[in-house]
């Protein structure tokens, strides 16, 4: 009798850092959930297993994305970021084709994959020239999700891209995407501007949120939030999403008060795409004696899992 689990693709991460190790550990807990397709190589795959002296899973599915490299523990190289893309592009192909059902990518690390010639900033960003949509950054868990208006990019540069279209698009988007009955948006500035005083961004963000509810004919979006309460347990209380206007803002007090289970979801793409909430903890990786947390890893399959199911039954 064939499963009825879903196949998902897990891109293996940056090889000198816990990714192998997150997949081999994890890969009990993973396997109750779906059937997983690992993108790494045999060869990789064993040396990572006998550094960190354990056994390769007897049902460990893999295959392999490129030629094997030397595992160096804890050291940015372009040998592990140029694996590290060919493992997350074909894991990505391999739900394209319909293969897999969805793909959850282990952590990269963006200067290697910089050293290896690539030009993606990350996961998201590859994405989006991938399947030339524009891919929403959601972190979070059950408990609180915050989308980034904007991600990787110098905070130099988040008030120039804060413009009442491309923010009235990110919020319809994400509308969409989560059908959430309330959406927090946090303002830019200190005091959410102070009425001008300090900063007046906030004016367009107002401007982008009564649009956006004018066109749902529903007082979805609330704000602009003051960002130094956005995360006090009051305003928690009230929203299940909230939208940040630049990566720290939201994810500093969400990893606060979130770490391990948080996740990362990639919306507004054709496929489904969920990831550990996490970098490569080069300064951990491959190391004796030390707790590894597996949480934030199979919350992002069960996410997938999940995530890939409602997508089977949309009309």
């Amino acid at each position: 009798m064939p499963s009825m689990k879903p196949r998902i693709a897990v891109s293996i991460g940056d090889p000198n850092g816990i990714g192998p190790e997150i997949a081999l550990k994890g890969h009990a807990g993973v396997a109750a959930l779906c059937e997983p397709l690992y993108f790494v190589g045999f060869d990789l795959l064993s040396d990572a297993a006998k550094r960190l002296g354990i056994e390769i899973p007897e049902n460990f599915n893999h295959t392999s994305p490129a030629a094997a490299i030397p595992i160096r523990p804890g050291i940015v190289t372009a040998e592990g970021g140029a694996y590290s893309f060919s493992s997350f592009k074909k894991a990505v192909e391999s739900v394209r084709r319909e293969e897999c059902e969805a793909v959850v990518t282990l952590p990269i690390n963006k200067e290697a994959w910089m050293r290896a010639g690539i030009r993606y900033k990350g996961h998201t960003d590859a994405l989006r020239d991938f399947f030339k949509k524009e891919a929403i950054m959601m972190l979070g868990c059950e408990k609180l999700y915050v989308a980034l208006y904007t991600e990787h990019i110098p905070l130099r540069e988040v008030p120039g891209r804060v413009e009442r279209g491309r923010l009235l698009r990110f919020l319809l988007d994400l509308h969409r995407e989560t059908a959430a009955e309330r959406i927090g948006v946090l303002g830019l500035n200190p005091h959410a501007g102070d009425r001008g005083v300090l900063g007046d961004e906030e004016r367009i963000v107002e401007e982008a949120i009564e649009e956006a509810n004018d066109r749902l004919s529903a007082a979805v979006f609330e704000g602009p939030l003051v960002p130094d309460i956005a995360f006090s347990p009051r305003v928690r209380s009230r929203y299940r999403y909230l939208v940040a206007m630049y990566h720290d803002q939201g994810l500093a007090p969400l990893k606060a008060l979130y770490f391990d289970e948080s996740i990362n979801v990639s919306l507004n793409l054709p496929i489904v795409r969920t990831s550990v909430d996490h970098g490569t903890a080069y300064d951990i990786a491959y190391l004796p004696n030390r707790t590894l947390s597996l949480t934030s890893y199979i919350e992002a399959v069960r996410a997938a899992v999940s995530l890939s199911r409602q997508r089977a039954h949309r009309p």
